[in-house]
């Protein structure tokens, strides 16, 4: 396990390498400048903005500033944020717990409602439940997040009150409290991408299930005398999983991509709403730090991935 692990982790760098030059030089050929408001601002020297352009290097050659880039990221430096005027590594590790904290629950509340509503739809297709459960899978994946998150906040913000559609971290309360605000100002966002997710996890999860529960080792199973439902737990649904976590895997870059139209929508200071006004504010070192920290993540969900698939199926040899 650990030699598979460790292939894979020296697969991954061709891939990002190649992912971070791409950035950088899409970045570097965009329009605007990040210097562009120091050099419209009267109270700075001329002088003084060219020093700050020759020691960032905003002049030099593009691949001279992407191998500069590379090796300062290599040695932990990860540039410097020209509008926040601090580290872009503390500036992201402030941003980070939050936007891992609403995506991480989504993604459990969604595999929650889809794994349970998918198996009972595929051990009674067509039935009025299946129906209903298709319909609202169909409607679900149908919504982009930002029209339900709007929706979400006319309903349970404006029209009941109930709960706060701005993400806060200055929560003033303590102990148990404290716990309860946290939740409760979570529960919209978490909502809206779980949502999401959980339709196109549904259907693919019956999907896979109406494939596995006619094959002829699930007819053997109750042949045996088997009750269903150890037949559908513990033969028929692991090899189920199998084709759903390739979707989890895979969809981690739409969720991602959720997150950043959620965070805008409730104002929550997550690594997407720095993205956001990161790119609006040509903060190059930012944009550059964050989408390359999203490839990150995707490469490590994706071999989160493989090993679960070796714990799923052991026929699939882990070599």
């Amino acid at each position: 396990m650990r030699q598979y692990i460790l292939r894979r982790l020296l697969i991954a760098v061709p891939s990002l390498l190649g992912i971070s030059l791409v950035l950088f030089i899409v970045l570097a050929l965009a329009p605007g400048d990040p210097f562009s408001e120091l050099a419209t601002n009267p109270n700075v020297p001329p002088e003084v903005a060219a020093a700050l352009r020759t020691k960032f290097g905003l002049d030099d050659p593009i691949y001279l500033r992407y191998l500069h880039w590379i090796t300062a990221m290599l040695q932990g430096d990860w540039g410097f944020s020209f509008v926040s005027r601090m580290n872009v590594d503390t500036l992201i590790l402030q941003r980070l717990p939050t936007t891992l904290y609403v995506i991480g629950s989504a993604q459990l509340l969604a595999l929650a409602i889809a794994i349970p509503v998918g198996v009972y739809a595929a051990t009674r297709p067509y039935s009025i439940f299946d129906q209903i459960a298709n319909t609202l899978a169909f409607i679900g994946f149908s919504l982009p997040t930002f029209f339900t998150g709007l929706l979400f906040i006319l309903l349970f913000s404006i029209t009941l009150d109930w709960l706060p559609f701005v993400y806060t971290t200055d929560i003033k309360a303590t102990g148990f409290r404290w716990v309860i605000e946290q939740v409760r100002q979570a529960i919209m966002p978490v909502m809206v991408l779980a949502l999401f997710q959980a339709a196109s996890m549904t259907r693919f999860v019956r999907s896979a299930m109406l494939d596995v529960i006619r094959l002829d080792y699930v007819t053997t199973a109750r042949a045996k005398g088997l009750g269903q439902a150890r037949v559908i737990v513990k033969h028929a649904m692991r090899n189920a999983m199998i084709p759903v976590v390739t979707l989890v895997a895979l969809q981690m870059p739409a969720v991602f991509g959720g997150a950043i139209v959620t965070e805008q929508i409730f104002r929550i200071p997550g690594i997407g709403s720095l993205l956001i006004s990161s790119i609006l504010s040509n903060d190059t070192p930012v944009v550059m730090a964050v989408t390359f920290v999203f490839a990150c993540l995707v490469v490590l969900f994706n071999l989160i991935a493989d090993v679960l698939y070796g714990w799923l199926d052991p026929r699939i040899s882990l070599r």
